[in-house]
């Protein structure tokens, strides 16, 4: 299949939008920096339902019982979108669809030396850092078992910053039903495209002048109900996987030398 047409308006790159996409996507927070200084933010894909014919219904059927697209997005641990890629089938996997927006004519930009932290099903590489796998992950296994060794506190502190890409999807999808919503929505796929990054601008706004606590804690609460998924890992292994393992042990030695001392 190939990848799906969009218009010149790859997010935060929006041709139609570029005064507003400039003024509420910017960098993170300096308040809401890691400790590891050089991570960016996080990237994830979330299924929003879409409008299809019954000809194409059947490649947009993926997790859901209904069609839906699959919106890779990137965000800083405020909250806030700095990039949004919607339009995929429902049944294309996070990691396909991270290799096309790293290369395609508007591409998700990572700076040298930057990194964003991905789930297990994307491929690990210099700047997308994933969990260590065959350790425990999810934030629940670690109330009752606290971290014995680098990798395990690596991965607690991974998926406690990692969520900030669940949070927002959550946010956007409370603060915009027509984006949230499972019923079939109205409008066709290109129209509800901008629709999602309509939205999305809007969320950054908000998330700067009105950020609405109680929303966020209803998120919050929603979020420690949810069982985390397990995804298969990529399978990948070249030389950006083993550039990108290197820079996952740095940082897994640092944080636990940090945390015996």
């Amino acid at each position: 299949m190939e990848s799906p047409s969009y218009t010149s308006c790859d997010f935060p790159i929006v041709a139609s939008h570029s005064k507003l996409s400039r003024s509420f996507t910017g960098p993170p927070s300096d308040l809401h920096r890691t400790k590891v200084e050089d991570c960016v933010g996080a990237i994830d894909g979330t299924h929003i339902r879409v409008k299809v014919s019954s000809a194409e219904a059947p490649k947009y059927r993926g997790r859901k019982d209904y069609p839906t697209q699959n919106v890779l997005a990137a965000c800083t641990f405020d909250l806030k979108f700095t990039y949004v890629l919607p339009g995929w089938e429902g049944t294309t996997s996070d990691s396909r669809i991270i290799k096309n927006a790293l290369s395609r004519p508007y591409p998700l930009r990572i700076l040298e030396g930057k990194y964003y932290l991905v789930d297990a099903g994307f491929m690990l590489r210099s700047g997308l850092i994933t969990p260590y796998r065959g350790e425990q992950y999810h934030l629940k296994e670690y109330s009752r078992n606290p971290p014995t060794n680098p990798r395990e506190l690596f991965n607690l502190r991974h998926a406690s910053l990692r969520c900030a890409i669940e949070r927002a999807f959550g946010v956007l999808k409370k603060r915009f039903p027509i984006v949230g919503s499972s019923t079939e929505p109205h409008y066709g796929l290109e129209t509800h495209k901008e629709i999602i990054f309509a939205c999305c601008i809007l969320h950054n706004y908000l998330m700067g002048v009105d950020p609405d606590e109680t929303l966020i804690a209803q998120v919050d609460d929603e979020l420690r109900d949810v069982a985390g998924e397990e995804h298969r890992a990529s399978g990948e292994n070249n030389e950006e996987t083993i550039q990108g393992e290197i820079i996952r042990d740095a940082i897994a030695m640092e944080m636990w030398q940090d945390y015996i001392e």
